[in-house]
């Protein structure tokens, strides 16, 4: 994701448009307009050239809005100085990025998981997993040195999207005696596993899974498996499809040695 991924913002000049009454008076009628049109300003920040810059999020990427002196126009973009420094990213970074990433950590750590590691690991890392997935079963596996060394507890939020069985297996799964065994024994066996799907999903597990596959998207991720994680630094990153070998310290951190 990269700090919710990147988006490739382009200047446009929006004309002035009437602000609907309901809107927030504080805001300029040119800014009111902007969010008129789908996006939520979180805040402002100094620009440079007579500049004021807002802060928005438009479908969970942060756009940098710069009202032009006057009030009647706003530039939608990036803002470049002399020596091509961005302008822009550091505040996006401050005011959209860092709570959002704080606000959707939050929504895994709201989710349905299954629990794979020790309660008291230092690092935790999700991922959105599907009983039929081949690249599930393969970070599974790249990530069993670090779960049985007990640095990392990957948290499965279980999801059914991949075959028409997908959702009786994962049900089975959170609806299992130890979901935590019955995930591993699934996982371990890869093709040759033998886990039966519920044909008759229960109100409750349904409506987790639904949650899940909500939040899944929500979240920006299509395919399985989606993996999250903090950086050092605490920022919220992300991982689309099983990581390279060279990358998996970055996903799972350090691997002590015992």
């Amino acid at each position: 994701m990269n700090h919710v991924r990147s988006l490739t913002l382009f200047f446009s000049v929006l004309a002035l448009l009437r602000a609907p009454l309901a809107l927030a008076e504080a805001l300029p009628p040119a800014i009111q307009a902007v969010e008129a049109r789908g996006a939520e300003v979180v805040g402002s920040f100094d620009a440079p050239g007579g500049l004021k810059g807002y802060a928005a999020r438009y479908n969970g990427q942060g756009i940098a809005l710069y009202l032009i002196p006057g009030g009647d126009h706003v530039l939608i973009g990036s803002l470049l100085n002399a020596s091509g420094e961005d302008l822009t990213k550091a505040p996006l970074e401050k005011l959209v990025y860092e709570p959002l990433g704080k606000e959707m950590w939050q929504q895994l750590e709201s989710s349905t998981w299954i629990a794979d590691g020790a309660a008291d690991a230092p690092r935790i890392v999700y991922m959105f997993s599907d009983p039929n997935c081949p690249f599930c079963n393969m970070f599974w596996k790249q990530a069993r040195p670090w779960i049985d060394a007990g640095d990392v507890q990957l948290r499965h939020v279980m999801v059914g999207m991949l075959r028409p069985d997908s959702a009786g297996k994962s049900a089975a799964l959170l609806a299992a005696e130890d979901p935590e065994t019955a995930l591993n024994k699934h996982e371990a066996a890869g093709k040759a596993s033998t886990l039966k799907p519920i044909q008759r999903i229960s109100p409750k597990v349904n409506k987790q899974l639904e949650a899940n596959l909500t939040l899944m998207g929500k979240m920006g991720a299509s395919a399985t498996p989606a993996i999250y994680y903090l950086d050092e630094a605490g920022r919220l990153q992300q991982q689309q499809g099983a990581p390279r070998p060279e990358s998996l310290n970055q996903v799972m951190g350090p691997l002590s040695k015992h």
